[in-house]
């Protein structure tokens, strides 16, 4: 930059007065703006030698443009200190290139180079960020070649220089190694190819690690302004993480490190070799910054959700005195100005019916036709007279004077367009113009329906050309819009109008406070409002600005803006007719086309005026080498109608450098401020020649965020230059007034929202007169809150401030503005620094919406763009970490989220810009469908309550007994009834064991079936009776002792799927006195996966003998079972499908109740294998609890669907028939896949009392049944005899599930009551089980942010954030539980969460072995209280849950004591010092977006992984990320690390229905998941 480091008061005398002279020269105009450059360049040429080097690597990244162009301002005056006496100097060039991307609106040469001085700073401290990882398939538009990284000369060649810099000074030993060493390295290691295209990294140059992660580095922890380094001690030190290959181990940290940031897992261990490069990347980008130390006890009621940030005392505050009003000149009165509009047409149509009124253009630019004052008014009389007279009856006009009437015309179209409106006018109806609607979904349409609803429009006119091409039925009506009311259309071209009688006139009354027209307004949430402007104000507004522009009769005017609204109406439609003004008007179409049309123009018709947006300015420049011979020596006025943009500034100065040689004076260029409700707030007037031009303020952006004007001085980076837009208009007055709360007067130097009184304005929002009081009755208070008036002021919407002189200066709109943190941004400024960010080749310039989303109690931003076809995946991510880094340098705020969405899919206005509302909407509904997405919750969510530190455990026994006490709580525990004795004691003496109890039934009852077996059609395969089953239980004795040779006490694994076969072979065992162990079956089409657990199970359990099917023995032994494990190291296998026929001898050898029974294998949710010892004494205690609680006998039937190999299943389907001699109709689970309504209607045929079954089983019928209950009922199901439907699970109870088929199934006459659940554990297979005798199960509502805090509140049903739970059944006879404090082991009161702990007569009596952690949890089983009552042994369930005592009663008349299971104690996260239950936040998941089948979570150090199952298509994988990010901190107040989007079917689910989340975490840190998309959040 020319001037950078140049002190000019340090310059020689000789050299100040020779820059004094240049600056006279460019001022009078003697020496053109490009010469004044290169003189003035060559004079401080010999100066600039001597500027430090190192200056932020500025000098080169000048990107092509000529050396020294870009001369700097010359240091501002601050606005409140007087007129601003900078001249031209200030302007900022940069040589342009022509073609290419249209739309710079935004552009800005000195924000370009800001944004790369901001960038060049990052480059300094490198670090690894994990890119997403995405499936092929998943790809938009991928070209082959994307898939090879492009060598590093791809990077221009500035930034490769810099790129060599920083590589050489941060890993002197990495910078020999080529580029593709490492990346082949890392490709090895992984082992799907979608892991394998993830794995490189994305640096900018593609030889280093990517530098995002300095943006988390930098990212504002705690809102410091420099924020710390949190990543390392050093840049030097930083070895770059990602040359590792997944495979690699990640522990080695460089030396100079310090043991903190080591990476721990949350058990303290070290991050495993398996862990993917990806993960450790992202861990290293987010290691914490220290927290300050908290409170020691956690209150409940003291509890904040935010972090409210504590205010910054630096933060600028206003210091000027209170705003004074400022009015405008008063608004002169010329005699011959008429009455009222229509009546000036009337009189130009009468006395200059010749003069040209309006100039169309064809789509060439060629002008099409010329409408004269006479023909426009004779045409819209004939309109008139047609509307009020030829539509209807005279009795009945469709019409009457006041209605309202929508005008449908394309931009193509004004002259149909003016005689519509000035038709409307001599008829005195009211138009409503509006979009031409091209679809029955265009974006917005539905909002314009509800502008014509809330307007009560019934009628549109329109051209014929225009009706023709609107969408139709197949019929030929006009299709029904979404969300309009229904419309008469009327076709206004000139041969359809009837020449009104030789005596019918217009009646032209003065114009008064009746409404003229409605202006339509889009809110920034979308909605569409009219502004009613009323005939006096659309008068007066003429005549303000016939005053402001000095408008003179018979000028021409040249209209590039859209003349249905705003400044294209009211200059080119209104104030050019009343002043008999020749309007040319150049459609947006052409301006596509031919975007120098509106130039030309100028030039052909000598025009005075021209009315064009920045948009307009840029496309000239862009196309202006074609045309030499134009000259804009004619104009006399360039009204910037957008010139209240803060970045048209520079679009205006370099215009006025390639134009200044074609005749364009720079007096002539006027901004001005509009707004619908105020119309035109402010206009630059037209200058006199060699007047100084005015002002620049270049304002501090740090300031503006606090609202407050400061002049810029510190950092040229963060800099906004703006330019006035002139004055107030004659007849206003203006003042400053705080934009949100009570509208209270500004200070001087204070930004706030203008507001105007003046007689030319909106006067309401037509039809809704609430909205209305807060825009346009506005009385300013002053600092005391008393009102400065009686006189009601409009709120424009826009914000600014006066600064020296009375000049207008506007730095955004209320609707672009976005309050984070309570610092305001503006959309358009970051729009701006995104296109800012080169090189730009990755999205199109005018196609990007930034918008806020409220999360978790702030405004979050968001930023979509559009992605080119071309752009590689490379390039995206690169694009979009450098706008999060130029973003947080420059506006010190933080990007939530940036997106990219494949081209020409974001929904457009109809001219051509990006729908922001409707964007947004696509955002949160999840259809946006993007391409790209990264966000960055960790880096900007700043609000996130503390996290909490756990009270140290050394708080003795006697104080929380004493604080339960004194808080009136109760120690939480619940038993069940007593076992008591049964009725018919002698059977309990005699046959105390189950044994004995078959051996006494196959005597005294031998013809009682006790098991009837179903197949899928209902049918009865199989039956046993008790002496059946009695003699096939001692032939399979027999086989055991003669081929098993086995001895008393050995384990024989039993193998066979659901059936009579496995009943058998157990009572066998017990009658050779051996310890069965069921074991589920291999699947035969997969066997490499489920034969391992087979294997581990009989090698864990050492069994000495396998008993099963001759099919199963074929599978163990055959070639797909030698792959999977070693089949020849199996134990003895006995068929038991060909027993020996004849009368096997009397084997049976009596148990003692010490004795085991059998053991139990089962999987936990977290992956472990456990089998529990289960005595002969528990078998019998347990099933006499069970058949006290469901009254079971023998003349009783249940159904059971249930796996019948662990567990409580396995309980009901082997033991307690044998026991209470009742019957069971056993229904294998696996049966229901082939046919659904197998379990139902078996319910329903045997008329079925009490029935089993799983969650797996419920959701088959729920998923698959729920839409065929009519079906159902016709084929004569009807479960009205179901008096218990009990759900056996060792998990909480899935209420949404349980309820949804109640729902469901009530119609085949199923009772609501009738649902309920049971709960076991490990430790005891039984705890609770709904009986027939208990009270109902209840539902209570708990408090979500207490239980994280391991408390229970109860709150109402629908409070926030109420968690419902329902009681897990009734406890069964026998059982005490009681909930302890599993740190310190002592009892609490009812309002904690803490273990369950159960004491009963049926607790397992140990562990067999714990696969590989025999010494853990050893202390299980017979455990004691800290305190309270230390005599009693427990056994430790693991699972968290609370006692509560309901009002309902139970069988012996006392209170009832329900007990609430809420989780698995090892599957809790504990997450920034709180306890999560992985069911909760999944559940919030699975709610955030209809494509997401099923969830699940997991941690991995710190970081919570969300993965998701995907069932809709592949493009809405990427919509999942934010709204899964969204649900999860909204309601659990947690950032998700990382989302997974996966297939469905992924997530591992256990025979129990329950999700195997370690599995997942495994399979997933070891890349073996094939993501359709992995996001690492920021």
């Amino acid at each position: 930059m020319a001037e950078r480091g140049v002190d000019v008061s340090a310059l020689p005398k000789e050299v100040r007065d020779q820059l004094a002279e240049l600056e006279l020269e460019l001022s009078e105009g003697d020496i053109t703006q490009k010469g004044y450059e290169k003189k003035r360049v060559k004079l401080l040429a010999p100066f600039l030698s001597q500027t430090p080097s190192g200056d932020s690597g500025l000098q080169s990244n000048q990107q092509g443009s000529s050396p020294s162009v870009n001369a700097v301002q010359d240091p501002a005056v601050e606005p409140a200190a007087g007129p601003s006496t900078s001249t031209s100097s200030g302007r900022c060039r940069r040589s342009h290139r022509s073609g290419g991307a249209r739309d710079d609106r935004y552009r800005s040469d000195i924000h370009t180079e800001a944004v790369q001085a901001a960038l060049a700073k990052h480059k300094e401290q490198k670090m690894a960020l994990p890119m997403p990882t995405k499936r092929r398939s998943a790809y938009v538009q991928s070209p082959v070649d994307n898939c090879t990284p492009p060598d590093t000369s791809s990077a221009s060649e500035d930034e490769s220089s810099l790129h060599h810099q920083a590589s050489m000074s941060e890993v002197p030993g990495q910078s020999l190694q080529s580029p593709d060493s490492w990346i082949n390295r890392s490709l090895q290691g992984s082992s799907t190819s979608s892991s394998a295209s993830s794995t490189l990294s994305h640096g900018e140059g593609k030889a280093q690690p990517s530098a995002l992660a300095d943006v988390l580095a930098h990212a504002r922890i705690e809102n410091s302004i420099i924020p710390p380094d949190v990543t390392s001690s050093a840049a030097q030190e930083r070895a770059p993480r990602v040359d590792l290959p997944p495979n690699a181990p990640v522990r080695g940290m460089s030396r100079g490190q310090s043991r903190s940031s080591m990476m721990d897992t949350a058990d303290g261990v070290p991050v495993s070799s398996r862990v993917s490069t990806k993960i450790q990347q992202l861990l290293n980008t987010l290691k914490r910054p220290k927290r300050p130390p908290l409170r020691e006890f956690f209150m409940d009621d003291s509890e904040e959700i935010v972090e409210v940030p504590q205010p910054d005392p630096n933060t600028p505050k206003p210091e000027g005195r209170q705003i004074i009003p400022v009015k405008g000149e008063p608004l002169g009165v010329v005699s011959n100005w008429p009455p009222a509009l229509q009546a000036a047409l009337a009189r130009w149509g009468a006395t200059q019916a010749k003069s040209p009124a309006l100039t169309t253009l064809d789509i060439t630019g060629k002008p099409l036709y010329t409408l004269t004052y006479g023909k426009l008014w004779t045409r819209s009389v004939k309109l008139a007279y047609t509307l009020l007279n030829k539509l209807g009856t005279k009795a009945e006009p469709v019409l009457k004077p006041g209605d309202r009437v929508a005008l449908v015309y394309p931009n193509s179209d004004p002259g149909m367009f003016w005689v519509a409106f000035y038709g409307c006018l001599l008829a005195e109806v009211i138009p409503v113009p509006i979009e031409v609607p091209l679809s029955r979904k265009d974006a917005g349409s539905q909002q314009i329906g509800f502008l014509l609803g809330s307007c009560g429009v019934g009628l549109a006119l329109t051209s014929e050309v225009c009706l023709k091409g609107l969408p139709k039925t197949p019929n030929g009506e006009i299709l029904q819009f979404k969300g309009w009311p229904r419309l008469k259309w009327v076709v206004t071209d000139s041969k359809y109008l009837t020449k009104p009688s030789k005596d019918w006139q217009p009646h032209i009354p003065t114009a008064n406070n009746d409404i003229a027209y409605i202006e339509y307004k889009a809110s920034k949430e979308g909605t569409v409002m009219g502004v009613a402007v009323s005939k006096v104000a659309m008068l007066t507004h003429c005549q303000a600005l016939t005053q402001a522009c000095n408008y003179s009769e018979g000028e021409t005017l040249v209209n590039v803006l859209d003349f249905k609204k705003d400044m294209g109406l009211w200059h080119g439609v209104l104030t050019s007719v009343m002043n008999r003004i020749h309007t040319v008007s150049v459609p947006y179409a052409v301006m596509k086309a031919c975007p120098m049309s509106w130039v030309q123009r100028v030039h052909l018709h000598k025009a005075r005026v021209a009315l064009v947006k920045c948009r307009d300015l840029h496309w000239a420049m862009m196309a202006h080498r074609e045309q030499r011979d134009v000259s804009l020596a004619s104009l006399r006025m360039l009204i910037v109608a957008d010139g209240a943009n803060p970045w048209s500034v520079s679009s205006c100065d370099a215009f006025l450098n390639v134009f200044q040689i074609h005749g364009l004076k720079p007096e002539v260029i006027c901004p001005c401020a509009t707004s619908p409700e105020a119309m035109t707030v402010a206009i630059r007037r037209p200058g006199v020649p060699g007047a100084p031009l005015p002002a620049r303020a270049i304002l501090s952006m740090a300031g503006l965020s606090h609202g407050v004007i400061r002049v810029n001085t510190e950092d040229k980076n963060s800099a906004l230059t703006v330019q006035d837009v002139g004055h107030v208009m004659p007849g206003a007055l203006m003042c400053i007034v705080k934009p949100d709360g009570p509208p209270q007067l500004c200070k001087t130097d204070e930004i706030g929202e203008i507001v105007v009184n003046s007689r030319a304005g909106g006067t309401m929002y037509y039809g809704l007169p609430g909205v209305t009081k807060n825009t346009f009755e506005v009385i300013p208070v002053n600092s005391s809150g008393a009102p400065i008036g009686e006189i009601p002021f409009v709120r424009s919407g826009l914000l600014g401030f006066v600064g020296p002189g009375s000049l207008v200066f506007v730095v955004g709109k209320i609707e672009g503005l976005l309050m984070v943190s309570g610092r305001r941004h503006n959309a358009d400024d970051l729009v701006a620094t995104a296109l800012a960010v080169e090189p730009v080749k990755t999205v199109y310039r005018g196609r990007i919406a930034v918008f806020s989303v409220t999360v978790f109690y702030d405004e979050r931003i968001v930023i979509v763009a559009e992605q080119r076809p071309e752009a590689s995946e490379e390039d995206s991510f690169q694009w979009m970490s450098r706008v999060l880094q130029a973003i947080d340098s420059i506006h010190q705020v933080g990007l939530y989220c940036l997106a990219l969405v494949p081209a020409n899919t974001l929904p457009k206005t109809p001219l051509g810009g990006i729908h922001v509302s409707e964007t947004k909407q696509h955002f949160l509904e999840g259809n946006l469908h993007p391409c790209n997405i990264l966000m960055c919750p960790h880096t900007c969510v700043t609000n996130l309550p503390k996290p909490r530190q756990k009270q140290p455990v050394g708080v003795g026994p006697a104080s929380i007994m004493v604080g339960n006490l004194v808080a009136g709580k109760r120690i939480a525990q619940a038993a069940g009834r007593d076992l008591g004795l049964i009725e018919d004691q002698d059977l309990v003496r005699k046959h105390q064991f189950l044994t004995e109890a078959l051996q006494w039934r196959a005597q005294t009852d031998p013809d009682h079936t006790l098991f009837v077996l179903l197949n899928a059609k209902g049918t009865a395969v199989c039956a046993a009776t008790c002496v059946q089953l009695h003699k096939r239980a001692e032939k399979i004795a027999a086989a055991l002792s003669e081929r098993g040779s086995l001895n008393t006490g050995d384990n024989v694994v039993l193998l066979y799927p659901p059936g009579i076969d496995l009943i058998a072979s157990f009572y066998g065992c017990l009658y050779a006195g051996c310890v069965p162990v069921t074991v589920r079956p291999p699947h035969p089409q997969n066997l490499t996966a489920t034969l391992p657990t087979v294997r581990m199970i009989i090698d864990v359990s050492k069994a000495a003998c396998i008993l099963t099917t001759q099919n199963l023995m074929k599978i163990l032994r055959s070639k797909e079972a030698a792959a999977a494990v070693n089949i020849k190291t199996w134990p003895t296998i006995i068929d038991t499908d060909d027993l020996p026929r004849k009368r096997p001898p009397q084997i049976y050898k009596p148990p003692t109740a010490e004795m085991l029974a059998y053991l139990d294998f089962s999987v936990s949710t977290t992956g472990m294998l456990t089998g529990v010892k289960i005595s002969h004494a528990a078998v019998s205690a347990l099933c006499r609890s069970i058949k006290l609680q469901c009254e079971l006998y023998s003349s009783r039937q249940i159904a059971i669907c249930l796996d019948p190999y662990c567990g409580l299943g396995f309980v009901l389907w082997c033991l307690c028939s044998v026991y209470s001699g009742h019957q069971s109709i056993l229904i294998p689970p696996m049966e229901l896949e082939t046919s659904l309504p197998l379990w139902l209607s078996t319910l329903s045929q045997y008329r079925i009392r009490d029935t089993f079954c799983s969650y797996s089983v419920m959701e088959l019928c729920t998923k698959g049944l729920g839409t065929q209950t009519e079906a159902l009922k016709l084929r004569g199901v009807n479960l009205s005899c179901v008096r218990s439907c009990v759900v056996v699970a060792e998990e909480r109870p899935r209420l949404a599930l349980t309820q949804s088929f109640s729902k469901l199934f009530k119609d085949l006459g199923l009772s609501p009551r009738a649902v309920s659940t049971a709960f076991g554990s490990r430790v005891n297979l039984a705890i609770c089980l709904q009986g027939t005798t208990g009270p109902d199960p209840s539902i209570v509502y708990v408090d979500m942010k207490s239980l994280r805090h391991d408390r229970v509140r109860l709150v109402e049903r629908g409070a926030p954030q109420s968690l419902p739970l329902m009681e897990s059944g009734t406890i069964l006879p026998g059982v005490r539980v009681i909930i302890v404090n599993p740190e310190t082991r002592g009892p609490l009161g009812d309002s904690h969460l803490g273990e369950v702990w159960v004491n009963s007569p049926h607790s397992a009596s140990g562990y067999y072995t714990i696969y590989g952690e025999e010494s853990l949890q050893a202390d299980h089983f017979n455990t004691r209280l800290s305190f309270g009552d230390p005599q009693t042994l427990w056994a430790r369930t693991g699972y968290l849950g609370f006692v509560r005592r309901t009002e309902l009663l139970d069988a012996s008349g006392d209170r009832h004591d329900a007990l609430f299971v809420v989780g698995s104690l090892d599957e809790t996260l504990e997450l920034r010092g709180l306890r999560y239950h992985p069911i909760d936040i999944e559940t919030s998941v699975s709610r955030a977006h209809r494509s997401i089948a099923e969830s699940a979570v997991f941690t991995w150090t710190n970081l919570l992984v969300v993965v998701s199952e995907l069932c809709g298509s592949e493009q809405d994988a990427l919509d999942l990320v934010p709204l899964v990010t969204n649900v999860v901190l909204e309601e659990h107040h947690l950032v998700v690390g990382v989302v997974v989007i996966v297939d469905p079917g992924v997530i591992p689910i256990n025979s129990r229905g329950e999700k195997q989340r370690m599995h997942l975490r495994d399979s997933f840190l070891a890349d073996q998941l094939d993501p359709i998309y992995v996001a690492y959040n920021m």
